[in-house]
Formats: structure tokens, C-alpha cells, sequence
């Protein structure tokens, strides 16, 4: 099954063009959309996720018009806001029981398995019964992905889900995204770069309601070979280096600005020719010098 959008586009009342023309197609597996807050990117999902109207184009999950028949796409569709609410006082056991019933699952004894199987997969069955306002917050994601998982959906979207979470949660969710992305179209949103490098086998770039890149992250990183230098300089010195040179990115390294320049041709003066990453990539794209 793909996902296939075209021309997709939305104005808020405000003014705000927040999607403008948007066309990707996105098969099973991994899919990064990857841009800053405000690009755009939750326009998408929301749209995606029949939250809201569009104003023009199309989307189609396979034969389903997304945009002509939400009951239809909801069926098939699992959902991860950024931030969503629970009942603070209810057992994850509970909840997803409450939520089964909601999809359609009549059957107490067939709930009941799915609760189970699902509890399982995230590895939340020994906290089943504890109240979801003692999950930590990597626990919360995984609660998440449980009730988005309900129904067996084709289409998963999740919203920034690692945001706030430490080293050891996170690495536990992409294991988890990663499984469940072999058989299901999973779109993670998100403006963290290294979640998209690695997790996803293909992606998108978006700011300003557009798309600047579609593709996989190796050609995204292949178009900026022999193009990206790296200098550490004094702290005095970068002023003047934006003023001259094309500086996609700094981060500070021991205390001294490490700057990233774009240029097609051979720099001296203490410039390093570095390989390319998706950060180089990212920041190339929204700063438009690529």
C-alpha cells in the first residue's frame, strides 16, 4: 500500500500559508519528515490524520480518498500527537481496554488479548496496572504507540515522539518504530536530524509549508559532496566569516565556534573539506544555499 499526496495546500485564517502545494509519496517503512518548528509538518499530519480540511490537492491511501473519507482512513490509521491526554488516574490496562471498545472491539475476551499482545510489544505488561500519570515520559511514548497500534493500522503517523526523552527511552522507541515500520507506513515528524538518520529509509525536507527534498537520506547527503568545509575559529572571528562565506551551521567544540560553510569551490585559510551529513543537509535546505 502507498500513500500518495498531491498539491497538497492550507491557509489559516490568519494568513498563515502553512502548506503549500505538497506532493510526496510514501510506501511501507520509515518515513522522516524532517523540518523546524513552525515548517509546517503538523499541518501535514493533522490533515493526514483527517483532524482537519485542506484546502486543495489530494491524498490517497491506496484507494482511500483521505481527504473524501475520513471514517474510511480511520479505520486504517494510528495516531501519536506531540502531546496527548490520558486519565491520570486510569491503569494503561484500563485505558486500552476503554479505547478498544471506541475502535470497535466488542468482544471482552478478544480485548482482553489485544490489550495483553499490545502491553507486551511495548514492554509495558509489568506496569499494567499502574496509573499512566506515574509513566515516565519514555513509558508515556510507549503507552502511545500501544493505543496508536489498535486496530492493526496501515497508516501510523507520530508527531516530535522523542522529544524529552533520555538516551535510554529513546533508543528503546526507535527499536520499537523500527519493528513496526517492516509492515506498516509509519510517518515520524520531527525537527531532531538524527531520528530521521536513523530510522528512516526515505524522507522529506519541509519549511514554509514546502518541500526543498524528497528522497532517501544517502542521496540527500550525496548531493552535497566536495561542497560542505568545517574551521574552528575564535568567537571574535565569526561575524566576519558569515559575512564571507555561505555558514550553514555552528555549533560551539571546546568553547570555539565550529562553523559548516557551503561552497563549490576549493576553500583555504583553515578551511577542512568535510563529508557531508544530514545536518549539512538540513541546514543547507532551510538556509536555502543548496
Amino acid at each position: 500500500m502507498q500513500l500518495v499526496v498531491k498539491e497538497l495546500s492550507k491557509t489559516y485564517p490568519n494568513g498563515v500559508h502553512a502548506l503549500k502545494n505538497v506532493s510526496l509519496t510514501i510506501s511501507t517503512g520509515m518515513f522522516g519528515l524532517l523540518g523546524p518548528n513552525g515548517a509546517g509538518k503538523s499541518t501535514f499530519m493533522r490533515t493526514l490524520a483527517t483532524l482537519q480540511q485542506a484546502d486543495s490537492g489530494t491524498a490517497f491511501l491506496g484507494e482511500i480518498d483521505m481527504l473524501g473519507q475520513p471514517h474510511e482512513v480511520r479505520k486504517l490509521l494510528g495516531y501519536l500527537p506531540q502531546e496527548f491526554g490520558v486519565y491520570p488516574r486510569t491503569s494503561a490496562e484500563q485505558m486500552l481496554d476503554h479505547l478498544a471498545i471506541l475502535k470497535g472491539v466488542s468482544s471482552r475476551s478478544q480485548r482482553r488479548e489485544l490489550v495483553v499482545s499490545l502491553l507486551q510489544r511495548v514492554n509495558l505488561y509489568e506496569h499494567r496496572r499502574k496509573n499512566l500519570s506515574g509513566y515516565s515520559g519514555g513509558m508515556r511514548q510507549r503507552f502511545g504507540i500501544a493505543q496508536a497500534l489498535i486496530g492493526k493500522p496501515k497508516l501510523l503517523i507520530v508527531d516530535e515522539p522523542t522529544a524529552g526523552l533520555d538516551p535510554g527511552e529513546r533508543n528503546r522507541f526507535y527499536n520499537l518504530l523500527s519493528e513496526i515500520g517492516e509492515q506498516t507506513i509509519v510517518i515520524l515528524s520531527t525537527h531532531i536530524v538524527q531520528d530521521v538518520k536513523e530510522l528512516c529509509t526515505h524522507m522529506a525536507i519541509i519549511n514554509n509549508g514546502e518541500v526543498l527534498f524528497a528522497g532517501t537520506p544517502d542521496d540527500a547527503e550525496s548531493t552535497l559532496a566536495g561542497r560542505i568545509w568545517a574551521k574552528s575559529i575564535p568567537k571574535a572571528d565569526l561575524t566576519e566569516h558569515q559575512n564571507r562565506y555561505q555558514v550553514i551551521s555552528t555549533k560551539l567544540v571546546a568553547g570555539r565556534p565550529l562553523i559548516h560553510v557551503y561552497s563549490q569551490k576549493s576553500l583555504e585559510d583553515g578551511f577542512e573539506s568535510v563529508t557531508p551529513d544530514l545536518e549539512d543537509v538540513f541546514f543547507s535546505k532551510i538556509n536555502a544555499v543548496a
